[in-house]
């Protein structure tokens, strides 16, 4: 994921204008950190909502996707900064600002947003889940709007990854804990 993460801005580097996606100001440094943090909040709110639509559909709760992430995580820790780093720096990287921004250039917020979201879910294969994963994109792609800094939504990405993470390692001494 590193790599591919270096060879992206490799790529893009020599055109200037790649990151003027949004006419106005940016959002400051310290309002677009927040907006990351807030924009965690929402995300695991989303996800909750996401979470009940279905179970009201009948699917059973767990993504594969995550499953599979942690399985390599915990065989191999150093896995975890590329969950948690790497991964939603790539992936903001392409889904927020090369396919949202693009399609946001030429249309608007809620088309870019939904096709963004949607390619964002597909492309995690975990399509019994896809509610999940479509939800979380749309949230990224409105930190990504709202501040006009790609970072907002790294932000927010990086720690839901790394609480899925945690909770996922954890589990087990987690439910010790609480007595279940």
């Amino acid at each position: 994921m590193g790599t591919a993460l270096i060879v992206s801005l490799i790529l893009v580097r020599r055109d200037k204008g790649f990151w003027q996606v949004f006419k106005g100001e940016k959002a400051s440094i310290p309002m677009s950190i927040g907006w990351g943090i807030i924009g965690f909040f929402l995300v695991f709110f989303g996800q909750t909502v996401g979470a009940l639509i279905e179970q009201g559909l009948g699917i059973k709760t767990g993504s594969e996707n995550t499953a599979n992430l942690i399985e390599i995580a915990d065989v191999a820790p150093v896995a975890i900064i590329g969950i948690v780093v790497f991964g939603p720096i790539l992936e903001e990287f392409i889904f927020r600002r090369v396919i949202f921004g693009s399609i946001f250039r030429k249309t608007n917020f809620f088309i870019a947003a939904a096709v963004s979201a949607i390619v964002f879910a597909v492309i995690h294969f975990d399509f019994s889940h896809i509610i999940l994963y479509a939800i979380s994109g749309f949230i990224f792609a409105f930190l990504y709007h709202k501040t006009q800094r790609i970072i907002t939504s790294i932000i927010a990405h990086m720690m839901l990854n790394g609480f899925v993470t945690l909770v996922q390692l954890y589990q087990d001494d987690l439910m010790k804990f609480l007595g279940q």
